[in-house]
């Protein structure tokens, strides 16, 4: 049976709700058992080895790094194998391969926690970093394939958050259970059999998602097929910047879940539960920043919210340097003391908002990746990023090393990576300004308006279609960019582009400038090239028929602009919908043309967070379009706010 992608619009209230359906349920148990148990296993082992048994050869301060580098080692060495296999075979028949993998595995393990062999326990380490390995590009992979847009980020914020979650549980477990006297290594063998076992039982519930490139011929050379992986990765600039990203929130989350146990012993004071408390109050962060992007993003793939994740990851980080630089000397606190102090409760509101941010970064991030890949060969773009998030954890370790050794206290290990982070956003959004464009149009539409949209499911997701819409303001082009899933390129009045700050953001938004014939008939013309382009291309246009903003709030007569957009495109042998919307609520607002004075003149007429919103209809053939047919479209879109606030 293949799991159905939902098509309506709204398929379940929330993101929790997928808990109750079998596409994404039985995955998120695989997928956390998996997760418990890696950290169950490797908490406990680490432990085992740093205070329980006297291993020569491994003295317990090199122990921690070892197993780490043992863990990781596979994802540079196998994961463009894995994203071939992901492509080439069913993801149900491979997620159930990897966990019959992980069930070996952990008898193998059990052996070696009972009867205490750290080399078999090492060798264990290294293939459950290869179970991960292969299990992380069908992760990824399968969610787009069973979820609809609308679903994707509800989707990732409960994987994300289940995963850290499960990390939490399974450190705290694992470390519990071996520190049991006598019976601590055999309950420990106990419990990572029987969570394998049971990743294995619900596994067997998932619904099948088909093989997306059944005749990909495996490149087994692991060499020569990770650079394949970045340069397919690197065929879609927006998606590989957003690889790197991704890989630099996982360097960022490296430094500072590396510190913890030195943070709290060194600079707070405090024993292992306080550093057990850093981990919990962190994870519980990343969580709920990951549930929150459903909620904040009106269930579409936001990435306006990475740059705001962005800005939250650098405060705080600043702030937690400077929350931790002046605390005073003290005996070493047990985790009821340390809570006594006011000022530790700022340090963990610091850590707090820091991974909340970070969820809020990461969740859209890799949402995007999955919607923007294409899907024959998203299993490898996703291997791709696995490779690059092991060699920023890699070099994370590295410069934090360095750091230590030049001198440099962890509060500012902290400082720097929080004012290289925000360096590192400010270069990845000028890269990429559909990022810090989609970020105003958050600003804009949470935070300046309460925007409402509605039947956005008109939209389309995906292919080449017109968005035709009245024009009452100077933020009309922001609000549709905050309504629509997709970017949108505008044909736009030139003289708009003289405005400050709207001017800068539309040029950078690739708005396409258009002039009266008789005013420049060169910018006339090349706008409508760079219009048939657009939709060549596959991409969304949007124009404003009425030809500038209306200078009564009324609705203008529409110029025949559109005709000859769709002309063009059915020249190049295009036929594309055209959608008509209406912005409702508009004129009279802070940026609309109301007054003698002009825009802005009274900025607060209607308060703050005035009321605004956008219509949108269903979508017209092009042969069905004329002016005046889509001016009544636009217009029958207006009349239920009349309506409502005529009652």
């Amino acid at each position: 049976m293949t799991a159905p992608v939902p098509q309506a619009a709204h398929a379940h209230p929330n993101q929790f709700a997928l808990l109750g359906q079998r596409r994404f349920a039985p995955f998120f148990w695989t997928q956390f058992s998996g997760a418990a148990n890696d950290n169950v296993f490797k908490f406990a082992f680490t432990v085992m080895v740093t205070y329980q048994l006297s291993v020569g050869w491994l003295p317990p301060a090199m122990a921690g790094l070892v197993i780490g580098a043992l863990f990781i080692s596979p994802f540079l060495l196998f994961s463009a194998t894995a994203g071939q296999l992901t492509d080439k075979f069913d993801k149900t028949v491979m997620i159930r391969f990897v966990k019959n993998l992980e069930v070996v595995i952990m008898l193998i393990a059990a052996y070696g926690f009972v009867s205490g062999q750290v080399v078999v326990l090492l060798l264990c380490t290294f293939l459950m970093g290869l179970h991960s390995t292969l299990f992380g590009p069908v992760k990824f992979a399968y969610l787009p394939q069973v979820l609809g847009e609308r679903e994707l980020t509800g989707g990732n914020g409960m994987v994300e958050m289940g995963t850290f979650v499960a990390i939490l549980l399974g450190n705290i477990a694992g470390g519990l259970l071996v520190a049991m006297p006598e019976v601590g290594h055999r309950n420990v063998a106990v419990a990572c059999v029987l969570l394998a076992l049971l990743g294995r039982g619900v596994a067997q519930f998932i619904p099948r998602a088909p093989a997306t490139d059944p005749g990909l011929t495996i490149n087994w050379n692991p060499v020569s097929e990770t650079w394949r992986n970045l340069k397919l990765a690197h065929g879609n600039l927006v998606v590989f910047r957003s690889l790197l990203g991704i890989s630099w929130m996982w360097f960022f989350g490296a430094v500072f879940l590396s510190q913890f146990p030195s943070f709290a012993k060194e600079v707070l004071h405090g024993n292992e539960q306080v550093a057990s408390l850093l981990l919990v109050v962190f994870s519980i962060g990343i969580g709920t920043g990951s549930l929150l992007c459903e909620v904040l993003s009106r269930r579409h793939v936001e990435i306006g919210l990475v740059p705001l994740g962005a800005i939250g990851m650098s405060v705080f980080a600043v702030d937690l340097y400077f929350a931790s630089k002046g605390l005073p000397a003290s005996e070493v606190m047990g985790l009821a003391a340390f809570l006594a102090q006011s000022a530790h409760w700022r340090l963990m509101a610091d850590l707090l908002l820091l991974s909340l941010f970070a969820g809020l970064y990461s969740v859209p991030m890799y949402a995007l990746i999955q919607l923007r890949s294409q899907p024959t060969h998203r299993a490898r773009i996703i291997a791709a990023n696995n490779i690059l998030n092991a060699l920023f954890m890699i070099a994370s370790s590295v410069i934090a090393g360095v750091l230590l050794k030049s001198g440099f206290t962890i509060p500012q290990i902290f400082l720097f990576t929080g004012l290289a982070n925000a360096a590192v956003a400010a270069y990845i959004f000028l890269l990429m300004p559909e990022y810090l464009l989609r970020f105003v149009a958050w600003v804009l539409s949470h935070l300046v308006y309460r925007f409402k949209v509605r039947d956005d499911e008109h939209i389309p997701t995906q292919g080449a279609a017109v968005l035709v819409c009245n024009h009452v303001s100077f933020v009309d082009a922001i609000l549709l960019m905050a309504a629509s899933p997709r970017p949108i390129r505008f044909i736009m009045d030139h003289r708009i582009f003289q405005v400050p700050v709207l001017g800068w953001l539309f040029k950078l938004a690739k708005a396409i400038p258009i002039a009266p014939r008789a005013e420049d008939p060169a910018a006339y013309e090349a706008a409508f090239v760079a219009a048939a382009q657009v939709l060549q291309e596959g991409d969304l246009l949007a124009i404003f028929p009425e030809g500038g903003i209306t200078k009564d709030g009324n609705l203008q007569e529409f110029k025949g602009g559109i005709m000859k957009i769709l002309e063009r495109a059915e020249q190049q042998g295009l036929t594309v919908p055209v959608i008509p919307m209406a912005l409702v609520n508009l004129w009279g607002s802070f940026f609309s043309r109301v007054e003698k004075g002009g825009a802005m003149v009274r900025p607060f007429r209607r308060g703050m967070f005035s009321q605004v919103g956008l219509n949108v209809g269903p979508a017209l053939q092009a042969n069905q379009v004329q002016p005046q047919v889509l001016r009544e479209r636009v217009a029958g879109l207006l009349q239920p706010q009349r309506a409502s606030e005529n009652s």
